[in-house]
């Protein structure tokens, strides 16, 4: 991963938009202690899911090697965080159009289905859809009590043993707390092969842990590959100097970008589709972990930036216009591959035709380089702060990194906003609510 932040500097884009390199050097210094104030959080249990990266994923990737051939179908049944990241993985490192390969080309792993929603039409459509005997239900919820997750698990559990009877249970897998709620009860009382969501782990910060890994591993993604790539990502953040720790700089510069020259929107552009679910994943990580009344001193401060997501070259024709010529409060943050996996050649079919001779025997890679570049201009031109994140090439070891980073800037930038990151009161109000309307006493 390499970083770009020339375009948020105030010789680019201005003083009323921008940093000067003095004041960018000035808050690296001023505000470096978070990082050994993090290192001590860590140290002292309190973010487990920095060290998800050292677990024992044998288990995991056993049952999924044993079992993976004996089904057509792998469904999720999570909300949440206990969707996204499976999403992401998926969608990054699984072929494009993966559920419309043969089994042979899917090198005979099941194809992947995710129901993160209650939407009736959809949820009837994938059981109509699927033959619930060669299809595995992996279950998943930290608190073993989602009521969208439970409401998904009983219909389920219902075309399951109408099509098995009592053997229903081989095609179950829950993953939830190691301890306590209804999904971890019925798995000990009936027998069923279960996961744990680590203690500590939020729902957002398990991508790394069995809630993603497991969908992941019976796709055919090598887990290893994620779990090696969050490895060198940490010591790359913990054994570097703050200006060298990628994790630090960005939620230093988001920070500073928010608080100071309010861009209280944050777009993530990918110029990829590889990336589309990880904007996803990212929006929930950065809003649910940011979006905070009260600081932790009790301040009522109603704090936090607004995470969007858009898709390069796709939202040119679109968000675009608003990005560059609407209200100035937004820092674009682009991802940039480098190198992309296949190749599409422009053919050269017409002559002296100036509308398409420009792009005849050029590669559809190089028109992808050419328009994020166009795009990067166009918004410095205009003043809007830009930056760049850089990845050699989507790989599992390169989405773990990816992974651990997102997570750890996130602390970082916690400790910044001076909030609690792992807390969810907005969100748990809105559970609440609706129980009581369903009558849950």
């Amino acid at each position: 991963m390499r970083l770009d932040f020339n375009n948020i500097l105030a010789n680019q884009i201005g003083r009323e938009h921008g940093l000067s390199r003095s004041e960018l050097n000035g808050f690296i210094n001023q505000y470096s202690h978070i990082i050994k104030e993090t290192d001590q959080e860590r140290q002292n249990g309190k973010l487990p899911f920095l060290d998800l990266g050292y677990e024992d994923i044998s288990c995991i990737e056993k049952i999924a090697k044993k079992q993976s051939r004996y089904f057509q179908d792998f469904v999720v049944l999570g909300i949440g965080g206990s969707a996204l990241g499976t999403r992401t993985l998926h969608n990054a490192l699984n072929p494009p159009f993966y559920n419309l390969l043969s089994s042979q080309q899917r090198k005979n792993h099941p194809r992947l289905f995710v129901l993160d929603n209650v939407d009736p039409e959809e949820t009837a459509a994938l059981f109509k859809l699927i033959n619930p005997k060669k299809t595995l239900f992996n279950v998943i919820s930290k608190s073993g009590e989602t009521v969208e997750t439970l409401a998904a698990f009983l219909s389920a559990i219902k075309i399951l043993k109408k099509a098995l009877g009592k053997d229903y249970k081989k095609n179950l897998i829950i993953t939830t707390d190691p301890e306590k709620g209804f999904l971890r009860k019925f798995a000990l009382t009936e027998g069923v092969v279960s996961f744990e969501v680590p203690d500590g782990v939020e729902g957002r910060d398990s991508v790394l842990s069995p809630v993603a890994l497991l969908p992941a591993a019976f796709t055919g993604i090598n887990i290893k590959g994620l779990l090696q790539g969050a490895r060198a990502m940490d010591k790359r953040c913990t054994e570097s100097t703050p200006q060298n720790n990628p994790a630090y700089m960005v939620a230093l510069i988001n920070f500073l970008l928010d608080t100071r020259k309010n861009k209280n929107i944050v777009v993530l552009m990918p110029y990829t589709n590889a990336l589309k679910e990880l904007c996803e994943w990212f929006k929930q990580l950065w809003a649910e972990s940011l979006g905070k009344r009260y600081s932790l001193d009790g301040k009522e401060i109603f704090t936090g930036p607004t995470p969007l997501s858009s898709i390069g070259a796709t939202d040119q024709h679109s968000l675009i216009q608003l990005y560059n010529e609407g209200p100035n409060n937004k820092l674009i943050i682009f991802i940039e591959i480098e190198k992309f996996l296949d190749s599409v050649k422009i053919p050269k079919l017409f002559k002296n035709e100036p509308n398409v001779d420009f792009l005849q025997g050029k590669s559809f890679n190089e028109l992808m380089k050419a328009e994020k570049k166009g795009t990067e201009i166009s918004l410095t031109q205009n003043h809007r702060p830009n930056y760049t994140i850089r990845l050699p090439y989507i790989s599992e070891e390169t989405m773990g990194g990816l992974i651990y980073f997102w997570e750890l800037t996130t602390v970082y930038a916690g400790n910044l906003y001076n909030v609690d990151v792992f807390n969810q009161p907005g969100v748990e109000a809105g559970k609440k609510a609706a129980a009581l309307l369903l009558g849950k006493r």
